[in-house]
């Protein structure tokens, strides 16, 4: 009996997994917390009355939204607590539609976790305001007020315009032969005078503690870190799509996978974002 309630469970639940698993990761920023969400949710469903759910992709993501605001409490704690830049944890080729890149990542950030989830399921994922009251227990006129308010403090994050895929990812191999060889001049050119860098190594492996803001200070830094990449090797694994962003992975002279995604404008690179932290990265080896 066990196994077959396993089963006819998992036969209703696995098809939504992903889609599940987008909103829990949106929520979370993290791929092992909202894998675990995940998991708890079908544990759930399994002890629910499925008979009586009308519409179990609804009732699902109810639950995981729910799951996921619980956790976010002590999210904000471990992220007040955190060494070094956070960022979210890097996904490899981001469906194109979806249009949530990592710089709205970023924003969603300061969002409390009820604006952030009114503002995910009705922008993001299209899920009318009835049922985002009924997900977040506010009513619909509180729920339009949350996502409006939302709204307003991630406009400047959305991409004004999308770059063209492969140009993109010249871009990302042009910055990655540039910065790993020393070329300062090839790879200058690539930058926007108001460039911004951030690094997430989360105490785990070296990182800059802080925002490295400006051309000429990202500059500075790459001439230095050019010298550990000839000494100690910095491999390019592939030029990817990061969360919305071109970038690549490489394998760095320790052994470890590190993400490198660009945002950028007008054809110029106007922030870098490295993911060093190793649990961040575990998903991508």
């Amino acid at each position: 009996m066990g196994m077959a309630a396993h089963d006819d469970a998992a036969a209703s639940f696995d098809p939504l997994r992903p889609r599940l698993t987008r909103v829990a990761y949106r929520m979370l920023g993290s791929v092992a917390d909202a894998e675990d969400v995940v998991q708890e949710a079908f544990i759930r469903w399994m002890g629910a009355d499925r008979a009586a759910v009308i519409e179990p992709e609804a009732f699902l993501r109810r639950t995981v939204t729910r799951l996921c605001l619980d956790q976010l409490k002590s999210a904000r704690h471990q992220r007040e607590t955190y060494v070094g830049p956070w960022l979210p944890d890097p996904i490899v080729e981001e469906e194109d539609e979806e249009d949530v890149t990592l710089p709205l990542m970023l924003a969603l950030e300061r969002l409390s976790p009820l604006e952030r989830a009114a503002f995910l399921l009705h922008d993001v994922f299209g899920v009318g305001f009835d049922e985002v009251a009924t997900t977040i227990q506010r009513d619909s006129a509180a729920c339009r007020q949350l996502a409006a308010r939302a709204r307003t403090h991630v406009r400047e994050a959305r991409p004004r315009y999308q770059v063209e895929k492969r140009k993109g990812l010249e871009l990302a191999a042009a910055f990655f032969a540039a910065s790993r060889s020393g070329d300062m001049g090839a790879l200058g050119a690539l930058l926007a005078a108001d460039v911004s860098m951030h690094a997430d190594g989360g105490g785990k492996r070296p990182a800059a503690v802080g925002l490295i803001a400006g051309a000429a200070h990202v500059l500075q830094l790459h001439k230095a870190l050019a010298v550990l990449f000839r000494k100690y090797g910095s491999n390019l694994v592939r030029t990817v799509t990061i969360n919305g962003l071109p970038g690549f992975i490489t394998r760095e002279g320790d052994g470890e996978l590190q993400t490198t995604a660009l945002e950028i404008a007008d054809g110029k690179i106007v922030a870098i974002y490295v993911m060093r932290n190793p649990d961040k990265l575990r998903h991508l080896n």
